[in-house]
């Protein structure tokens, strides 16, 4: 028996990418300037944000378009720099 593969994306294409970090006063202005660097130009309208029960976490979704795999490694590893993400899905 061979393992499957999972899919293969086929880039470019509509990204979504989820960012959960702890709430602070900047944490929306710093993700969106991540992002900016990294996919130029993204729609900014679509992005949602969620606040946790307590305030103490704020989950973002952001959709970009990914051209790949190259830059969505690089926007992770910035956004996990900035010290304020918990996770990135």
């Amino acid at each position: 028996m061979s393992a499957e593969e999972p899919p293969k994306i086929e880039f470019p294409c509509d990204y979504p990418i989820k960012v959960l970090g702890r709430s602070c006063a900047d944490f929306e202005t710093l993700i969106v300037a991540v992002f900016e660097r990294h996919a130029p130009g993204f729609d900014q309208e679509t992005i949602t944000v969620k606040g946790s029960s307590k305030g103490t976490f704020t989950a973002m979704t952001i959709t970009i378009t990914a051209t790949g795999p190259e830059q969505l490694k690089a926007l992770h590893e910035d956004l996990m720099a900035t010290g304020i993400v918990n996770m990135v899905i």
